[in-house]
């Protein structure tokens, strides 16, 4: 029966450096859950505390009501899906599945059902008396997804299971985790650095950064509305441009450079603040408008790239950054190296940080209204 994980104040040392220094987590009962962050970040050597792989120095790890801290790995019921399969060689398809069971000395006859079932499931019947020798990157995935799920482990643990295989079957073989992943239901934790797979096949994802969690959410939540600027910057591109708000009568104005400037409602005024303060604006290559009005930023076109969807322009502003654009791809396009356009940002999905903190202050970012362009 599936599990629910928590983490209660967990730490873990290598000596005198301090890996997790204390991580409060509860991942729910059948969620797909994914660690998602930089390499050394700590994301894999927290999937392996829940193995039992390492020790934990302080704190509790609970499945449902119970501690596993002190529970051996053997007994945590854990299926695992490694980065490089760690299928057995001299065994066939079917004898690696069945592994495990024989392990835990599941009745002859048991096996063979089960086996029988769950190769049905990852859709490799036909290859079952192969060696893994003989089989492709995908369908050697599909095998240890299915040796790991086939005794009905409370908790699944996927350490960047996709990382060797190529760009196209790493599309193929996410989809075939996530509805196999579904439709048994166990509570999964999943390691990725990859952002877009962890959007792809996610309920929730934590963003880890230096062993401590940035922020918590659903894939949309996390893309559209980052917490912070490290969270902007990881997932996906953006362009991070300073400015200042600039507070009037109750109201704040967002300045950027003497451009641009706009009302914003709704906006969370840090306390203490004067009547202006440093802010940084957090804006995805696909969140400008472009133009050839006299309004908005100014921008030189440097560089652009046809992607067939979309087309990709490195340009650069009057204050000599350069941003990325990216907008719908068009026959005749007019945006070539050395035009100048005005850029507008979509006000609706704008996120605002605090220069000094870089925390987001953006709240009810769909009541904003731009009132002026110089």
């Amino acid at each position: 029966m599936s599990k629910a994980i928590t983490f209660q104040s967990t730490q873990k040392n290598y000596g005198s450096f301090t890996v997790i220094p204390d991580l409060s987590l509860e991942i729910n009962k059948g969620e797909f859950f994914t660690l998602l962050g930089p390499s050394g970040c700590g994301k894999t050597t927290l999937l392996r505390m829940v193995a039992g792989f390492v020790s934990i120095e302080k704190g509790k790890i609970f499945f449902d009501d119970l501690v596993i801290n002190e529970v051996q790995p053997k007994n945590r019921n854990i299926g695992m899906v490694f980065q490089d399969y760690a299928l057995f060689p001299n065994l066939t398809v079917g004898n690696n599945i069945a592994f495990g069971l024989k392990n835990r000395k599941i009745p002859p006859s048991q096996i063979k059902n089960k086996v029988e079932e769950i190769i049905k499931i990852v859709q490799m019947a036909d290859h079952k008396d192969k060696l893994p020798g003989n089989l492709s990157g995908g369908q050697q995935q599909r095998v240890a997804l299915a040796r790991a799920i086939v005794f009905h482990p409370d908790v699944l643990l996927m350490d960047e299971p996709l990382s060797n295989l190529d760009a196209k079957l790493r599309v193929e073989m996410r989809n075939v985790i996530r509805e196999l992943q579904k439709r048994v239901g166990i509570t999964t934790i999943y390691v990725t650095h990859d952002q877009e797979e962890a959007m792809a096949i996610s309920d929730r994802i934590a963003v880890m950064n230096s062993g401590i969690i940035q922020q918590i959410g659903t894939p949309r939540q996390i893309y559209l509305r980052p917490n912070n600027l490290f969270v902007a910057s990881f997932i996906g591109q953006t362009n991070v441009i300073e400015g200042k708000v600039e507070v009037d009568n109750g109201e704040a104005i967002l300045h950027l450079g003497n451009e641009y400037k706009e009302k914003i409602n709704g906006l969370q005024i840090p306390s203490g603040e004067g009547n202006d303060f440093p802010v940084k604006i957090s804006v995805r290559p696909e969140e400008f408008s472009i133009n050839d009005s006299s309004t908005g930023l100014k921008a030189l076109i440097e560089e652009r790239t046809f992607l067939g969807l979309n087309t990709h322009y490195q340009a650069k502003l009057k204050t000599g950054q350069k941003i990325r654009l990216i907008r719908e791809s068009i026959f005749n396009d007019p945006l070539i190296p050395g035009k100048e356009v005005s850029l507008r940002v979509k006000k609706e999905k704008i996120n605002i940080y605090h220069g000094e903190t870089e925390e987001n202050l953006s709240a009810k970012t769909n009541e904003r209204e731009i009132i002026t362009h110089a």
